[in-house]
């Protein structure tokens, strides 16, 4: 399935030299695996987050997976998340043999709620899994109290928070562990796909380095199962370098045109983004709210403005995942908010003639409805 990303050849063209420069260098060298730059964004990227290692891997649901793997989940075990994410987060769980336990998520923030993660704990439970969504990161502090209490690990879903803080700490630096994707969407988004774990313990990051290499320590020889071919492309290491040191110029863009889209339609009926208490929000999504949605994202099509979802069904909706055995109803404030949330465009490039057009006509359509 191939899909549009907003924005790339934007920002393509605007760094044009520099990532052509970036692949010319990999093919020069000759190492194209595991080499120079994936060791070196590993480092630059750890260094970022202020841990002690990083592990490029091919995708940021493998990501997810190797992480539960290295923390030890498994068949038989329970892992506590929310339904209001993207599909790969309950996907990798799925896929090591654990079980998803959803908590509901707050309305005001799309973000997880910490105080229903207790009730949901069970002697299965092996791990909490906040998803730091649209941009900004879960409540920490209450959740390392549970997970203290009870000796659990925090794994961060960090895909659509790079560079959020919460209370001045990085989002990926407050958990056990934290998965990164690198998808071209991201905030800080590659040429294709690639993701990371980032981790300060010693034996989770040979864990995942052994587990992204097929198991291996040294070349040929499997010392653990299962094993992966999970690597993070030299290619998309190089760029990904290259572009995390303008992560900081590309938050900067994100957060002026929320500004600007919050100045411009502070006074219409669309619930705009609120931003949680101690977080610097990063505009991954610029999320909306509104009860005629549908007819809203309808008329601006009549304006050549195709707006997204994200996410207009609610995980444990799916038929995929109908194995579950989550009932419709369980979860009320996810299952309201996937019939009202779209998202405005958002990306650094997005000029501001682009930001008007979607302005006016959003406005225009929200006073006939």
């Amino acid at each position: 399935m191939t899909q549009y990303v907003w924005g790339y050849l934007d920002e393509y063209e605007n760094e044009r030299a520099d990532l052509l420069a970036a692949v010319d260098e990999v093919f020069r060298s000759g190492k194209l695996v595991l080499g120079p730059s994936v060791a070196g964004f590993e480092q630059e990227f750890a260094d970022y987050h202020g841990a002690a290692y990083c592990v490029g891997v091919d995708n940021g649901t493998n990501a997810i997976v190797l992480a539960l793997r290295a923390i030890g989940v498994g068949a038989g075990d329970e892992v506590i998340t929310v339904s209001n994410t993207a599909a790969p987060t309950v996907i990798a769980i799925d896929a090591v043999g654990a079980t998803p336990v959803f908590v509901d998520v707050h309305e005001d923030t799309y973000l997880m709620r910490v105080d229903q993660v207790e009730a949901a704990i069970t002697e299965r439970t092996k791990c909490l899994l906040p998803v730091h969504l649209y941009g900004q990161c879960v409540d920490m502090a209450p959740l390392e109290a549970v997970a203290a209490e009870h000796g659990l690990p925090i794994l961060e879903d960090c895909a659509q928070a790079h560079g959020a803080t919460h209370h001045g700490r990085i989002a990926g630096s407050m958990g056990l562990v934290s998965a990164f994707s690198f998808y071209p969407t991201k905030v800080l988004g590659a040429y294709g796909d690639a993701g990371a774990a980032v981790t300060s313990d010693p034996e989770v990051d040979a864990n995942l380095r052994r587990s992204r290499y097929y198991g291996m320590e040294d070349v040929y020889h499997v010392v653990r199962t299962p094993g992966y071919n999970s690597r993070l492309d030299e290619v998309q290491a190089e760029i990904l370098r290259r572009k995390l040191t303008r992560l900081p110029g590309y938050l900067a863009g994100r957060r002026a045109i929320a500004d600007r889209y919050a100045e411009a339609l502070s006074d219409t009926d669309l619930v705009l983004p609120v931003t949680a208490p101690g977080n610097d929000h990063v505009y991954y999504v610029h999320v909306v709210r509104h009860p005629r949605r549908d007819e809203i994202i309808a008329a601006l099509r009549e304006h050549d403005i195709h707006l997204n979802i994200s996410y207009p069904w609610p995980v444990h909706t799916q038929k995929g995942f109908a194995h579950l055995g989550v009932e419709p109803g369980s979860l009320p404030v996810t299952e309201r908010l996937a019939g009202e949330i779209f998202s405005l465009p958002m990306y650094p490039s997005l000029t501001r003639g682009a930001q008007d057009k979607v302005i006016d006509a959003l406005r225009e359509v929200l006073a006939t409805l």
